[in-house]
């Protein structure tokens, strides 16, 4: 969360900043005029309880001399409405800043690229070559079906659209993915976590998703309980309203997770096969780490997300995202995107971003800084290391044989305890 002071004191930056990130900058001027009349109301208040308290004093001395005080108290009794009639306004007026606030972006860090969308975003790298084919290639949908992998339509009567059936190999496979990631990422530091799938309202506030993006979200009304669409939730919020030691920083987690989306406003995108779910796995990658160091981080997060990828030969390329399609939290975000051959384009399976303080700022995670001995607040990171979706899609599709089998990659074979998938 961007901080009140900073708003107050950088108005000019904070507004071209934030615009770059096409957000409507006339919500500062508004939080700004909401901001004065509030510390407004808070001046008048203090003056009207000075001269209360002085009347009171004078008030003690005219009883004590016998002379009248009535006036004096009755115009008393209308000053201590006055203030009661300040404060609840002022009550009023800090709900309606805080809530201003809420819906705040992160500010984008200078090195982003400037754009409005997409298509100002950056190729950084690829890695591995596009894999050539001299027979037709099937879709991941196809080839599911065949060697009975998945089911869709059973997926669809138990749920509905968007809950595929993992089944056999299929869901072996999906296992295999998820313990292989989880493995190679602890043996990259991370100390693995199993997480809840339910949080609560402020553990999605903390993280950015609320209340922006609560149409997005599955929602259990009863228990104000809501399904994580990432397990960067709960994780991140592991340390909420908690201070960290200074020399324990960086502090790297993985942790498993399933994910809901509900997928709000995505009518008419392509959501065929495995390409685009409202419930799927994902093994996610959290740090916290001191601020001077975060930038660094950033790029050894993304290099351990890359490093699944390449272990199991897959063709990527890694995106800088511009401004204007950074994340509502995010002040840098890097993209790596796995080539599916069938598709004949890139899909995204991980997003690795550098919160700076915007999180740990709205969940209280700080430290006490051995320079300065003042509390600061920690940087977030996150990244997904990777999602099984899109993965499973490049598997099937890139590793796809012309006798209609599936190899499976060596780095996956002793997770499979087969070197393919057959009929």
């Amino acid at each position: 969360m961007i901080t009140l002071k900073n708003i107050r004191e950088n108005q000019d930056l904070i507004s071209k900043k934030l615009k770059t990130k096409n957000f409507e900058v006339n919500k500062i001027e508004k939080l700004l005029n909401k901001d004065s009349d509030w510390r407004e109301g808070l001046v008048l208040v203090e003056k009207l309880k000075e001269k209360r308290n002085s009347a009171s004093k004078q008030i003690s001395i005219l009883k004590k001399e016998n002379k009248p005080a009535d006036d004096l108290i009755s115009e008393m009794k209308n000053v201590s409405s006055k203030i009661k009639e300040i404060d609840s306004k002022n009550v009023e007026l800090k709900i309606e800043i805080d809530n201003l606030l809420l819906d705040f972006p992160n500010i984008p860090h200078d090195s982003v690229p400037l754009g409005s969308d997409e298509s100002s975003n950056k190729i950084i790298r690829t890695w591995g070559e596009k894999p050539k084919f001299e027979y037709e290639i099937k879709s991941h949908i196809e080839i599911s079906e065949k060697l009975n992998l998945l089911d869709f339509k059973a997926g669809s009567k138990i749920s509905g659209s968007g809950f595929p059936v993992y089944i056999k190999n299929g869901a072996k496979l999906e296992r295999s993915l998820i313990n292989f990631m989880l493995d190679m990422h602890v043996e990259n530091g991370y100390d693995e976590m199993f997480p809840p799938f339910l949080v609560n309202s402020d553990s999605m506030q903390t993280t950015g998703q609320m209340p922006k993006f609560i149409d997005d979200m599955y929602q259990i009304p009863k228990d104000q309980l809501f399904c994580i669409p990432t397990a960067e939730v709960p994780v991140t919020n592991y340390y909420r309203s908690e201070q960290l030691d200074e020399s324990e920083l960086p502090v790297k987690f993985a942790a498993y997770s399933a994910c809901f989306r509900r997928e709000a406003g995505s009518y008419g995108k392509d959501t065929r096969g495995l390409l685009r779910l409202h419930q799927f796995n994902k093994v996610e990658l959290v740090k916290f780490v001191h601020p001077d160091n975060s930038y660094n981080e950033l790029e050894s997060l993304l290099e351990d997300a890359e490093k699944v990828l390449q272990s199991l030969g897959l063709h990527y390329r890694v995106i800088e995202l511009c401004t204007g399609d950074l994340s509502f939290s995010a002040a840098k975000c890097y993209d790596v995107e796995v080539w599916s051959p069938y598709e004949n384009k890139y899909l995204e399976v991980s997003s690795c971003s550098n919160f700076e303080s915007f999180q740990a700022n709205r969940g209280s995670i700080r430290f006490r800084s051995s320079k300065t001995g003042k509390m600061e607040f920690v940087h977030t990171l996150n990244g997904s290391g990777v999602a099984t979706p899109r993965l499973l899609i490049a598997l099937i599709e890139n590793y796809q044989q012309k006798d209609g089998t599936i190899k499976i990659p060596k780095a996956l074979q002793r997770y499979m305890n087969i070197s393919a998938i057959e009929d």
